[in-house]
């Protein structure tokens, strides 16, 4: 099989697996089984005459030769995609900025953004898409990203250990904070003491990967007893409105708290900082159309720190 006979699917799949970073989370973002998500990387791989996947224990990780492919097959399918939105309506590619986003990052920033980009520049167009970190990162070496939000906490260390490294700007550092139920006596102050924080029901993310624990407070003395596990940010404030536990928040989720819900600092311990990242690639600076963007989200969450 020649490398020119190559489908769009394959190319597809490969760069899912390249973004994901392993084929099980590949296949669950296409919709497709496993054992598809394989047959198609080995197409692609013996169309190619190199292996274009290092498979690891804790994953994948693109080869010399699949960084190539990765490079080439990211024009193309960009290119395929910037005749789709043409052929809908939508402005051509040139005013179009591809932005992956936090979920935490959703409810105040990436919003506020946008809506400032559509009333100063509604010629530019921007797709976004929500992930973690490690798996915005990934997509931004696949060059299916533009720009990315991300989050760090300490010691801050990058996002990936590829090179070079990414292009960082530092939005936003921000202490941890707590939500509690309004009718929790932990509500009743100004703040939370780090030391009545043993002993709480927690809600948590998924227990497994790279969402293990978040929404306890890090750092606890004891096997924390998580009462229930969402992945959704919402969600999770929902069910302390509910009374059903405690779960950690960014402090600039506060205005999405829904009634019954209090957000409050957290004294008496380390200060447990997290930081709002701008990523790009390194390289030449991006369009236009990606600087006025990152001026946008970069008002917006300084507005967030700052209302």
């Amino acid at each position: 099989m020649d490398f020119s006979d190559v489908s769009l699917t394959a190319l597809r799949v490969f760069r899912a697996v390249a973004e994901q970073g392993t084929f099980t989370a590949a296949a669950a973002s296409l919709g497709y089984t496993q054992s598809a998500v394989s047959r198609q990387i080995s197409s692609i791989e013996r169309a190619a005459g190199a292996e274009l996947l290092e498979r690891r224990r804790d994953g994948v990780r693109l080869t010399a030769a699949g960084r190539l492919v990765m490079r080439r097959a990211s024009v193309v399918l960009e290119e395929i995609d910037a005749a789709a939105r043409e052929l809908s309506g939508l402005p051509s590619p040139g005013g179009v900025v591809r932005l992956g986003w936090l979920p935490s990052s959703g409810t105040t920033v990436v919003p506020r953004a946008l809506a400032t980009l559509r009333r100063s520049d509604p010629g530019v167009h921007v797709v976004s898409r929500e992930g973690t970190t490690p798996v915005l990162a990934r997509a931004l070496r696949a060059g299916s990203l533009d720009l990315a939000l991300l989050a760090s906490a300490p010691p801050f260390r990058a996002p990936d250990d590829e090179s070079p490294p990414l292009v960082l700007q530092t939005l936003t550092e921000r202490a941890l904070c707590l939500a509690v139920p309004a009718t929790h006596p932990l509500a009743r102050g100004d703040f939370v003491d780090v030391a009545d924080l043993r002993g709480q029901r927690w809600i948590a993310g998924p227990s497994s990967g790279e969402d293990r624990l978040m929404g306890v407070w890090p750092g606890l003395d004891e096997r924390p007893e998580i009462a229930h596990t969402a992945r959704d940010w919402l969600a999770k404030l929902h069910l302390v409105a509910a009374g059903c536990g405690l779960t950690t928040v960014s402090p600039a989720m506060a205005a999405a708290a829904p009634p019954g819900v209090r957000v409050l600092p957290v004294r008496g311990g380390p200060q447990e900082l997290r930081r709002l990242l701008l990523a790009r690639l390194p390289g030449p600076p991006p369009g236009e159309a990606a600087l006025r963007l990152a001026a946008a989200l970069r008002a917006a969450a300084l507005a967030a720190v700052d209302p």
